[in-house]
């Protein structure tokens, strides 16, 4: 999981940013799920949730040119540094742990 939270003035910049990156990252090999949120409390807070079959497939993910691109534009439309949270579910009922990685 990644937040976001941009400048209030490049918010509409950095939304448009975030949804230009989520179709090529999603049709990527190994990519299981990409999905992006907008938070219906806090203006101008924003989210990436995504799940990879494996660390290799993540670590591909975190190389390709739309990857990198958007992390270069981010760094320009936000008030912080990126850095995801690197997961791996330990509860909530489930038999089997699963890992979930965050662009």
């Amino acid at each position: 999981m990644v937040n976001f939270e941009p400048e209030p003035t490049k918010a509409a910049a950095f939304r448009e940013e975030l949804l230009r990156v989520i179709e090529p990252s999603g049709q990527e090999p190994g990519c299981l799920r990409m999905d992006v949120f907008e938070s219906v409390r806090q203006p101008y807070v924003f989210a990436i949730h995504s799940e990879w079959t494996d660390e290799a497939a993540f670590e591909l993910h975190s190389s390709l040119s739309h990857t990198t691109r958007f992390i270069s534009a981010a760094g320009s439309l936000l008030g912080h540094r990126v850095e995801g949270l690197r997961l791996r579910q330990i509860g909530a009922g489930s038999a089997t742990s699963k890992s979930y990685e965050s662009a």
